[in-house]
């Protein structure tokens, strides 16, 4: 039996793994993007119909309702999910039922047919008021602003419930009986202890809720609230420059939609402070000093 040399670890050449069909998935995808575009620039578009009506008044109008709508529904929908989800939490039979109630309802129908509801509940209701003391038409106070807000706010509060739930069943349950044993409520222990500490869950599904409200509100065109798309029709009804006018919709709904994903960013930074790994430049010198104090 003969002695073989030892093996020399350092002389061995690691051989990356040929990923043929990642280069080839790749190849196609460039190949697709580029007759995409060629598609586009060739096409029977007039590009100079998108440059003159990209800042025209009407559709900056149209741009900023739809960012108003958006955080007014947001912000009806995240008061109504809070409430919701610690309704769903508590210990009265009677709240966890309406809360329950209130969720299957709002998340089991479109989003359209809720706008259509509101926007037509004159129809059930002709006067909303006190009887006898006040009253007012329902036609003349269901506008379509406030109907696309009850109909967008009330449906995103029934989905923000949940993301709120699912927030505060993060927090470790010992949180909830410390502050219990030093006298606070159930609810005030939520709202000053729990709550905060659940963020960090909350606001990443939040943001995403946020940037798909943005494109949500073009539900409310069918109502005649007059959002970007809205205000984007009425235009290419009169000049019949479809295709023009919807890809400057489509410009502006990416200009808002990228604003906001990079302030979601930064606040999800913000309500991370504190969490995840520590950084790898801190951590030998976190070691060294637990292993000073060891010896």
């Amino acid at each position: 039996m003969t002695n073989s040399a030892p093996l020399d670890v350092n002389a061995l050449v690691i051989v990356p793994q040929r990923k043929i069909g990642t280069k080839i998935m790749a190849a196609i995808c460039i190949i697709l993007l580029l007759l995409l575009a060629r598609a586009f620039w060739k096409g029977d578009i007039a590009w100079e119909y998108v440059g003159q009506n990209l800042f025209t008044r009407a559709v900056m109008a149209g741009v900023g309702n739809t960012i108003v709508m958006t955080f007014c529904a947001m912000i009806v929908g995240i008061v109504l999910g809070v409430i919701a989800a610690i309704m769903r939490m508590a210990d009265n039979p009677v709240l966890r039922s309406i809360s329950v109630g209130y969720v299957w309802l709002f998340r089991g129908t479109p989003a359209l047919l809720q706008l259509l509801l509101w926007f037509n509940l004159a129809l059930i209701f002709p006067t909303i008021g006190i009887p006898g003391l006040w009253s007012l038409r329902t036609v003349d106070v269901m506008t379509p602003f406030v109907a696309a807000l009850l109909g967008l706010g009330i449906q995103q509060g029934a989905y923000t419930a949940e993301v709120v739930r699912a927030g505060l069943l993060s927090i470790d349950r010992g949180q909830m009986e410390a502050a219990q044993s030093i006298g606070m409520t159930k609810l005030r222990a939520t709202l000053k202890i729990v709550l905060p500490q659940a963020m960090r869950v909350i606001v990443p599904p939040i943001g995403n809720e946020t940037i798909g409200m943005v494109k949500l509100t073009s539900l409310a065109s069918v109502i005649q609230y007059s959002e970007v798309l809205k205000n984007v029709e009425d235009i290419y009804y009169v000049n019949s420059r479809v295709i023009e006018l919807l890809i400057v919709a489509a410009i502006w709904y990416m200009v808002v939609v990228t604003i906001l994903s990079v302030a979601q960013i930064y606040i999800e930074r913000h309500f991370s402070k504190g969490w995840g790994r520590r950084d790898a430049g801190t951590q030998p010198a976190a070691n060294q000093a637990l292993t000073g104090e060891a010896s």
